[in-house]
C-alpha cells in the first residue's frame, strides 16, 4: 500500500534566537496558532450525512406523527429481548392507568359525601365505600409502579445486549474496504451511538405510555365533569410542546455540527494512552503538541454547547412563561366554572386533582416524547447500519471453492480512499500454481500487503481480475474462500486468548491439541509454551489477572503456528506477510523449511526480505511491477 500524505508547501521564514521573554512565548504560541490554521486537519464528513437535514426539520408535529413508531420500535425490540417481561410491563401500565381514574371517580363520591350539612360521622359512613376504592387503588398503582420498575430493569440490559451484538455482527459483514471509508468509520460511530440509547429508548418509551396512559384518564374524568377543561388543559400545554421540541433540536444540531471534533478528540486521546505508542509519547515529548490540538477541538466544541444552552434557554424561558398564562387561564375557568354554578365543589375539588395528573401526564408526554425523538435519529443511524452494514454488506457469489490449484492475476489495480492518494497496485499480473513456494519481492510502499489482500478475497478487484481455477473471485461464497486461506499479516493479531485458543482460534477439530502441537512444533512456538505457567492453558493477556506476555519472536512464532494449524485443516493459499522480521536466523531457517515441507497441495506465498535463504530453498521470487512507490 502506497501511503503519501501531501502536506501545504510552507513559506521560508527566518529563525531568531529568543531568550525566554513572555512577549517571546506569546508570539510563539500565536505563530503555532496561525500556522495551524493552514495545516490539514483531521476532518470527519462524508457525502450522505443527513443529520444536519433531519435535525433542522425536528417540529411539534413531526414528533407526534413520529412518537407512535418509535415506541413500536421500542416495544419490537423489547418483545425480541424478553418477551413475558415485556407483556406484564405493558398490562401494569395499563392497569396503572385504569386505578388512577378510578381513584379520581372515588375522589369525587369522597367530596360528595363530605361537602353536605350534617354530622361528620354519617359523612365519614357515606364516604367510606369511596375512601375504600379510592386506598386501594393508590395502593395498587404502588405497587404496579414498583413492578414496571423491576420489570424495566430486567429488560434494559438484555435489549442492551441484543442491539450490541447485532451492530457487531453488522459491523463484521462489511467488506474489508469500508475501512478505508471515511464515511464508514463514522457511520459505524453514529451507529454505536444509536445502540447506546437502546436502554434509554425502552424507559423514554415506557414514560410515554404511562404519561399517556395517565393523561387519557385524568382528561375522560375532565370530560365528565365539564367539556370546557379538556381542550383548555391541551391548550395550555402547547409552549411547553413547542419548548420542548425547539431545544431537542437545538442540542441534537449543537452535537451533529461538533461531531468533527468530538472525533478528532477520540483520535488524539487514543494516540495519547494507547500502550503500542506510550513509549514514543514520552521519548517524543509529543504530549504538549496533541494535547494543544486536543484543546483547541475541545474549544470548539465548548462554543458550540455554550451558544446551544444559551438559545435553549432564551426557548424555555419563553415557554415557562406561555405555560404560566395558561395555568392561570384554565384556573381561572374552573373558577368562573364554580361561581357560575356550572359545577358544584366536590366536581371542583375532583377537577383539580385530574388538572394535576393531566397536567403530570401532558408535561411527561411531551418531555419524554421530545427525548424519544431525539433518541429516534440516533436510533435510525443504528437501524440504517443493520439494513446496509454501512452500505458495505457483502454480498458476492455462491461458489463454494475447492483448493485452488491455479490462482491467475491479470492487470490488476487497486487504489486507496482519498484525493491525494496513488493507486497501491497497477497493472499487476502473474500466475500462481498448486505446490509451489513464491517469493513476493518490492520496496517498502510498493503494494505487496495490498496484493496479498487481494488474492486471499479481503479486497476484491477494482480493475483487472483474479480468478481460482477460472472462477472470478467475485462469484466465490466469501466465507467458503477464506476457509481455504491462511495468512499471516505484518500486524498479527495477539489474541487475549489461551496459549491453545490463540493457534486454533475455535476452528476445532477431532485432534485439535495434536493437531496445535504439530503446528506449534513447526515454528518453535511449543518451546515457548512448555516455560509457560499452565503451559497451552495459559492465558496471553498481559495487564489481566494472571496473564502472560511474549516477546515480539514469540508472539510471531505463534502467528505463524496459527496460519499453518489452518492450512494443514483446509488447505488452499498459505500467505505470510514478513512472518519472521522478529526472528533470529535459525528460527527464520526452522520456519522456511516448514513452509517448504508444507507446500504440495497448496500454494504459498511468501513475503520475506531475505532473499538468499529463500532462494536457498528453491522458492521462486515474483516482483510486484506496476506498483505506486
Amino acid at each position: 500500500m502506497s501511503e503519501q500524505i501531501a502536506k501545504p508547501e510552507k513559506p521560508e521564514t527566518a529563525v531568531e534566537e529568543h531568550h525566554g521573554t513572555e512577549h517571546d512565548s506569546a508570539e510563539q504560541d500565536s505563530a503555532e496558532h496561525d500556522s495551524a490554521e493552514h495545516d490539514e486537519e483531521l476532518r470527519l464528513r462524508f457525502p450522505g450525512d443527513r443529520r444536519a437535514q433531519a435535525g433542522a426539520s425536528m417540529s411539534a408535529g413531526a414528533m407526534l406523527r413520529r412518537l407512535p413508531h418509535l415506541v413500536r420500535r421500542a416495544m419490537t425490540l423489547a418483545w425480541a429481548a424478553d418477551r413475558t417481561s415485556t407483556a406484564l410491563l405493558l398490562v401494569c401500565q395499563a392497569l396503572a392507568g385504569v386505578f388512577g381514574a378510578l381513584a379520581l371517580y372515588a375522589t369525587t363520591g369522597t367530596l360528595n359525601a363530605l361537602l353536605v350539612p350534617g354530622p361528620v360521622t354519617g359523612h365519614l359512613r357515606t364516604a367510606a365505600p369511596s375512601l375504600l376504592l379510592l386506598t386501594v387503588s393508590a395502593a395498587l398503582r404502588a405497587v404496579l409502579g414498583i413492578a414496571v420498575v423491576s420489570l424495566s430493569g430486567r429488560v434494559s440490559p438484555r435489549i442492551t445486549r441484543e442491539a450490541e451484538l447485532a451492530l457487531i455482527a453488522a459491523g463484521c459483514a462489511a467488506e474489508l474496504k469500508a475501512y478505508d471509508e471515511p464515511a464508514y468509520n463514522e457511520q459505524w460511530e453514529a451507529a454505536d451511538r444509536g445502540a447506546s440509547t437502546t436502554p434509554d429508548l425502552l424507559s423514554n418509551a415506557q414514560d410515554v405510555i404511562a404519561s399517556t396512559v395517565s393523561l387519557a384518564a385524568a382528561a375522560g374524568v375532565l370530560a365528565t365533569l365539564h367539556p370546557w377543561l379538556v381542550p383548555l388543559l391541551l391548550l395550555g400545554s402547547v409552549p411547553t410542546a413547542v419548548a420542548a421540541v425547539r431545544t431537542a433540536r437545538i442540542h441534537y444540531l449543537a452535537a451533529v455540527t461538533t461531531n468533527e471534533d468530538r472525533g478528532a478528540l477520540r483520535v488524539y486521546r487514543w494516540f495519547l494512552i494507547d500502550k503500542t505508542r506510550a513509549d514514543q509519547v514520552r521519548s517524543d515529548q509529543v504530549t504538549p503538541f496533541l494535547m494543544a490540538k486536543y484543546r483547541r477541538a475541545e474549544a470548539k466544541i465548548v462554543a458550540a454547547t455554550d451558544r446551544a444552552t444559551r438559545e435553549a434557554a432564551k426557548v424555555s424561558l419563553l415557554a415557562a412563561l406561555g405555560t404560566g398564562a395558561g395555568s392561570a387561564l384554565i384556573w381561572g375557568t374552573l373558577l368562573y366554572l364554580v361561581a357560575s354554578g356550572r359545577i358544584d365543589l366536590a366536581a371542583a375539588g375532583t377537577a383539580t386533582f385530574a388538572l394535576r395528573t393531566a397536567s403530570s401526564g401532558l408535561q411527561g408526554l411531551v418531555g419524554n416524547g421530545a427525548r424519544l425523538y431525539r433518541m429516534g435519529l440516533y436510533l435510525d443511524d443504528y437501524f440504517t447500519f443493520l439494513d446496509e452494514a454501512g452500505g458495505h454488506r457483502i454480498s458476492r457469489g455462491h461458489r463454494v471453492p475447492a483448493a485452488p490449484r491455479l490462482v491467475e492475476v491479470t492487470d490488476l489495480g487497486h487504489a486507496y480512499p482519498g484525493e491525494q492518494q496513488e493507486p497501491a497496485l497497477r497493472g499487476v499480473s502473474m500466475t500462481l500454481r498448486e505446490g509451489e513456494v513464491v517469493a513476493v519481492i518490492g520496496q517498502n510502499g510498493s503494494g505487496k500487503s495490498t496484493l496479498l489482500k487481494l488474492l486471499s478475497g479481503l479486497y476484491l478487484p477494482q480493475t483487472g481480475r483474479i480468478t481460482w481455477d477460472g472462477v472470478p473471485v467475485e462469484e466465490l461464497d466469501a466465507e467458503g474462500m477464506w476457509s481455504r486461506v491462511a495468512r499471516v499479516p505484518q500486524e498479527f493479531a495477539r489474541w487475549p486468548l489461551g496459549a491453545a485458543e490463540n493457534i486454533h482460534l475455535g476452528h476445532l477439530t477431532d485432534q485439535v491439541m495434536a493437531d496445535v502441537e504439530r503446528a506449534a512444533a513447526r515454528t518453535g512456538f511449543d518451546e515457548i509454551v512448555d516455560r509457560l505457567r499452565s503451559g497451552w492453558r495459559t492465558l496471553l493477556a498481559q495487564g489481566w489477572w494472571g496473564g502472560a506476555e511474549l516477546s515480539g519472536g514469540g508472539w510471531q512464532r505463534a502467528a505463524v503456528a496459527r496460519a499453518l494449524y489452518r492450512t494443514a485443516r483446509c488447505p488452499g493459499l498459505l500467505i505470510l506477510d514478513e512472518p519472521t522480521s522478529d526472528l533470529d536466523p535459525r528460527a527464520e531457517h526452522r520456519i522456511l523449511h516448514a513452509l517448504r515441507a508444507l507446500a504440495p497441495g497448496r500454494i504459498t506465498l511468501l513475503v520475506t526480505h531475505n532473499i538468499a535463504n529463500a532462494a536457498s530453498l528453491g522458492v521462486r521470487p515474483v516482483a510486484v511491477a506496476g506498483c505506486s512507490g
